[in-house]
């Protein structure tokens, strides 16, 4: 693996149901109906149902565990919520997509990496950065 300021992580690229919805809701006990139900969803005003942040979150953080090919390289990792990743009820769900790129070589061998992570073309997680010691 190449750790190299400007190094382009290869992109990721991921579909969300809301079978998976329904599985991470189980996991995570988190069965807030905005992620299941689509009246409550546009009641409190949003455009649909729409993916847990958490999960999101953690299928971003897929694509830097993927090219440091060590879940426990990751050391640091924190984004902001930009936008919900709405999940149509259909069998192809959200596409969601996550590019990676080197932005800094820190001490001690440490890199930090800056993700863009978008959905239907709109970018849903914002100052999305990882620090990982590559391998």
């Amino acid at each position: 693996m190449t750790a190299e300021v400007g190094t382009e992580l290869p992109e990721l690229v991921v579909r969300v149901t809301r079978a998976d919805l329904v599985r991470y809701a189980g996991a995570s006990g988190d069965f807030n109906p905005i992620h299941w139900n689509e009246r409550v969803a546009r009641e409190v005003g949003l455009p649909g149902v729409i993916a847990h942040g958490m999960l999101t979150m953690a299928l971003a953080a897929r694509a830097v565990t993927d090219w440091t090919g060590d879940p426990a390289a990751l050391l640091d990792y924190q984004v902001r919520f930009g936008r919900p990743v709405v999940v149509p009820d259909d069998d192809r769900g959200a596409e969601l997509t996550v590019r990676g790129t080197v932005a800094a070589l820190l001490d001690d061998g440490r890199v930090r990496v800056d993700l863009t992570v978008t959905s239907e073309g709109e970018k849903v997680l914002s100052l999305a950065r990882a620090v990982v010691r590559p391998g």
